[in-house]
């Protein structure tokens, strides 16, 4: 993956995240679930917090300082990202950053991020969460592969145009 495809790769990341939280905002209503399969559900939710609500309380009402810190991480990530050498690794700070990057216009726009998907089993339900998660999520998984050595070994160093 070379330089302009890890930059789309950010920007469609960023979009489709900006786009599903659009959809979510102005067809939901916070508070009511909206069935789609079984264990799975359409719910707005709006989160304070770091991942998965973390330090939602420490963090709530300070929605400039949680997007500082999410954007100084967020910069050293994109170095990262462009430092990378092999396409696991960079695939995976992309996703990364992108799905950062949407949830900081989130916290910047409204305070908070927007969250809309609800995993559950019984009565029991996984955080809300939103296709930026998703992207960090995937993106730390790539991270993780790309670190393996028999990952390494066997791949071509990346060309940096």
């Amino acid at each position: 993956m070379n330089r302009t495809m890890l930059i789309s790769l950010i920007a469609a990341t960023m979009l489709v995240d900006q786009l599903t939280k659009a959809a979510a905002l102005s067809l939901l209503s916070q508070g009511t679930a909206v069935p789609v399969l079984p264990n799975f559900n359409l719910t707005l939710g709006f989160n304070t917090g770091a991942s998965f609500g973390m330090m939602g309380e420490i963090m709530a009402g300070k929605p400039l300082l949680m997007a500082a810190l999410t954007g100084a991480l967020t910069v050293v990530f994109s170095v990262m990202a462009f430092r990378a050498q092999h396409s696991f690794e960079r695939t995976g700070f992309g996703l990364v950053v992108g799905g950062a990057l949407g949830n900081i216009i989130d916290r910047l726009r409204q305070g908070a991020v927007t969250d809309f998907l609800d995993l559950y089993w019984r009565d029991w339900h996984w955080p809300t969460f939103n296709v930026a998660d998703i992207a960090i999520t995937l993106g730390a998984v790539l991270i993780i592969a790309a670190s393996f050595p028999l990952r390494r070994r066997k791949e071509p160093v990346l060309d940096q145009s």
